[in-house]
């Protein structure tokens, strides 16, 4: 098994202007080439963790908050939460800068899922992470919960076998 690595070698920051072509009849950003952009960080994060090809499996939970204009700046802040055994969760946030009016606002944010390749083209293990600060190990514990909640909607495992789901869900039951 590969030894642990840390979040900070797997960040990826990417930055992109909004060019006319990018944009829909609106002048906004269209939501395929932001897509575009964001796999194409996350794999980066995934290469720079697995030292290797890694592939996008999922992409889940991708929340559009706010339009990005024409002409504005986007910046891509990836890194991965945790590695499973041959899977890693890249956690995803895109800021919209405004470069005029020297604002930014939050637009985006999503979880893709990578598999690490090896050389034959089949899943290899990749090495875990060790998360370094609070908010890293938050992340970190919240990503065994979302893969767990793929793998029940998947119908690959049983809510009962969910064991990070299931320690939520009994501490909900206390709360009501």
């Amino acid at each position: 098994m590969p030894s642990t690595k840390t979040v900070a070698r797997s960040k990826c920051i990417m930055t992109e202007i909004v060019l006319p072509n990018d944009t829909n009849g609106l002048g906004n950003l269209m939501g395929g080439q932001l897509l575009h952009w964001m796999d194409l960080a996350a794999a980066v994060s995934a290469q720079r963790h697995a030292n290797t090809v890694c592939v996008t499996a999922a992409v889940d939970s991708v929340e559009f908050q706010s339009p990005i204009y024409q002409n504005e700046i986007v910046i891509i802040e990836s890194q991965v939460n945790r590695a499973f055994r041959t899977s890693m969760e890249v956690e995803l946030s895109v800021v919209a800068e405004n470069p005029r009016a020297q604002t930014r606002r939050p637009c985006n944010r999503a979880f893709f899922t990578f598999v690490a390749l090896g050389s034959d083209g089949k899943p290899t293990p990749v090495a875990p992470i060790h998360p370094e600060t609070d908010e890293e190990h938050e992340r970190y514990q919240n990503a065994a919960k979302r893969r767990e909640m793929r793998l029940v909607l998947a119908g690959r495992i049983q809510l009962k076998d969910a064991a990070h789901l299931k320690d939520d869900i009994l501490h909900a039951s206390a709360n009501e």
